[in-house]
């Protein structure tokens, strides 16, 4: 399954990993992730350890995550990227609207 969800320690954090290509093909998979959690949620964590491939629509993804999450008041990181994601998240200006680490 190419998107996991599990609740942090604090049961205040959704952590989302995508393994495998992070693309149009997980649209659904990715907004199921985040938008049939329960209220309890205040922050999220991408985790991109296993992401091969990010594309624009996994960027599109990510701000409809931001704006689900509370637009500027959101609470998402982005960790554990490969270099080629990182940059890619880096030339769309990413760290500007999400803690990348």
């Amino acid at each position: 399954m190419p998107i996991q969800t599990r609740r942090g320690e604090d049961s205040q954090t959704l952590i989302i990993s995508i393994v495998g290509r992070f693309d149009f093909s997980t649209h659904q998979a990715f907004r199921d992730a985040y938008e049939h959690g329960d209220e309890s949620i205040r922050y999220y964590i991408v985790d991109l350890s296993d992401t091969t491939y990010l594309d624009s629509s996994a960027l599109g993804m990510l701000l409809l995550l931001r704006d689900y999450a509370g637009g500027d008041g959101a609470s998402i990181s982005i960790e554990n990227c490969n270099n080629d994601v990182r940059r890619i998240l880096s030339i769309s200006n990413f760290e500007q609207l999400f803690a990348i680490r």
